[in-house]
């Protein structure tokens, strides 16, 4: 049984000087001792030991606080390799006045939470109202580890790989458990299940989950797949840039804001593993930092923050907007924020499809980076998301191959990424190439490449292929209601008006907003809107945009 000692949170303070180190500890034990554990260290390494430990049993992490100048490795250092194993813990760097730039740059490297000037005396105005902050932010986030959280299925079944992109794009720790290895045939006799009843999951709890849906399994682990309220005055439908954006700006500008979301925040955004050319970030910041600090924000303001919703049908009824969900309930607000951006096109060719999720993945699916270690990679799409999934997965492939149909990456890629990717020795980009046809058994195991230029065709091995062509809308829910182009993106502003005719069934006297759609009260935002601009900052942009006009919109009723 663990002790209660055990079970409480930890604030692990790091420092090379014994001296320093024992009065960093006195203070916090003075004011915290009685609800944490009180760790103190003396270098990095002994540290990062003590964090493993304590990830490897289950204890939870709080707050951890280390001095920037260590011989061996210093405070940035240390943070950064122990954000990878307690991710949800506050940071805190202590530094010396002519340290503050260092403190600074570490914002961005390790998402530092506050910096503290040495020495802090007293403590009771420069240490405890800091560290008081940390703790109540730490004990309010929905995100905190669900320990001991276990997954246990077939390496090559398409709802296992869902299962896990799931709880992975939600930044939610598991353990994988093969059904035909010993551990996971324990696990699943006893969780009174059956291989072919994969996957199951055992949450903190220990209660089983036998092919649980998404909703089962968002509730299992915490996240909120219900709304507390039925009417709200704005409604944010999907949860990719745009509409954390809108969800940021919506909350803290005094708006009752509940953003529904299908599968998990960030969109397409979310699943990069490195954004490098997003304002503010010179080192950059994976898709997933970036979709998780917006998400802390919108909930710190107010948001209401829905999951493993889908949104199936939007109704205008008088003044209130009604979104429906595909289990027949409906929230209503004063106004709908569209933002549900788009989703990558399908492969036509034979095969391609009858592997999804078995070894033929849509973006970058971030569960099977690790099992593409010395294996060859291909990479199908000539575009951003490509390209950084190709350097990403060279780390640890044996080789990177990036088909496309252009004859060159400049076409459609950023020139920053096209140059990154000419310096790493093991991507080997394929000009004028596609996959005609995909084989395998129970996964991909073979597929046909044609090369357009010559018209030769090649058989190459292949276990691992993610593909990145294109993207669509999915705005089928909206038929009916809200216009749309051609392809399927929502029309908005200026652009319904034909001739300078407002659009059919328009009844006010002013014109669409510049992101209304045609339905007054809606709008749209992000990749989802006609003639967008498909970046991540636009789309952000777009979002906060759109609270400003949904203000003046609610002004006017």
């Amino acid at each position: 049984m663990t002790s209660p000692a055990a079970a409480r949170p930890a604030i692990l303070s790091v420092d090379d000087d014994p001296g320093v180190s024992r009065a960093v500890v006195r203070d916090l034990r003075r004011r915290y001792g009685e609800d944490y554990r009180i760790i103190r260290a003396e270098s990095g390494a002994s540290a990062l030991d003590a964090l493993r430990e304590m990830k490897l049993r289950g204890q939870p992490v709080a707050v951890l606080i280390a001095d920037f100048r260590m011989p061996g490795m210093d405070g940035i250092e240390f943070l950064e390799q122990a954000m990878d194993l307690h991710p949800y813990a506050r940071r805190v760097l202590l530094t010396a006045y002519a340290d503050t730039s260092a403190a600074i740059n570490a914002i961005n490297v390790v998402d530092l939470d506050h910096y503290l000037l040495k020495p802090w005396d007293p403590p009771e105005e420069k240490l405890y109202p800091v560290i008081d902050a940390l703790l109540e932010s730490w004990r309010g986030d929905e995100r905190r580890p669900v320990l001991e959280t276990k997954v246990i299925g077939h390496r090559w079944s398409a709802r296992c790989s869902e299962v896990r992109e799931f709880l992975a794009r939600n930044q939610l720790p598991y353990r994988w458990y093969l059904a035909d290895e010993p551990e996971g045939e324990r696990l699943l006799a006893a969780a009174g299940a059956e291989p072919d009843q994969c996957p199951v999951v055992i949450d903190a709890t220990g209660r089983a989950l036998i092919t649980p849906s998404d909703s089962e399994l968002a509730g299992s682990v915490g996240l909120s797949t219900a709304p507390a309220g039925d009417f709200y005055d704005l409604i944010v439908v999907g949860g990719g840039p745009a509409g954390l954006g809108a969800a940021v700006y919506g909350a803290s500008e005094g708006l009752r804001t509940v953003l529904v979301e299908r599968t998990a925040t960030g969109g397409q955004a979310g699943q990069s593993s490195r954004i490098e050319n997003y304002l503010g970030f010179p080192d950059g910041l994976s898709g997933a930092q970036l979709a998780d600090r917006a998400r802390r924000q919108a909930v710190k303001f107010g948001a209401e923050l829905i999951t493993a919703r889908e949104v199936t049908g939007l109704e205008a009824c008088g003044s209130a907007r009604v979104v429906r969900f595909g289990d027949g309930s409906s929230i209503a607000a004063h106004s709908v924020l569209i933002a549900t951006g788009v989703n990558y096109r399908h492969h036509p060719a034979p095969g391609v499809d009858d592997f999804t999720g078995r070894g033929v993945y849509y973006g970058s699916a971030m569960t099977e980076a690790a099992d593409c270690a010395d294996r060859d990679v291909y990479i199908v799409g000539g575009a951003n998301s490509a390209g950084q999934a190709a350097v990403f997965l060279s780390r640890n492939a044996r080789t990177v191959h990036i088909l496309v149909r252009s004859t060159s990456l400049e076409q459609s890629m950023s020139h920053y990424l096209v140059q990154q990717i000419e310096q790493i020795p093991n991507i080997v980009v394929h000009p004028c190439t596609e996959v005609v046809s995909a084989e395998g058994r129970d996964h991909l195991e073979r597929m046909v490449l044609r090369n357009n230029a010559t018209g030769g065709e090649e058989k190459v091995e292949a276990e691992r292929l993610f593909l990145f062509i294109g993207a669509a809308p999915e705005t089928d829910w909206l038929d009916g209601l809200i216009i749309r182009d051609e392809y399927g993106y929502v029309l908005a502003g200026p652009d319904l008006m034909v001739d300078g005719a407002r659009p059919a069934g328009w009844e006010l006297p002013r014109p669409p907003g510049h992101l209304e759609t045609s339905v007054p009260g809606v709008f749209v935002a992000g990749d989802v809107r006609s003639e967008s601009a498909k970046r991540v900052a636009s789309a952000v942009g777009e979002g906060a945009m759109a609270v400003m006009l949904v203000h003046r919109y609610l002004a006017k009723q």
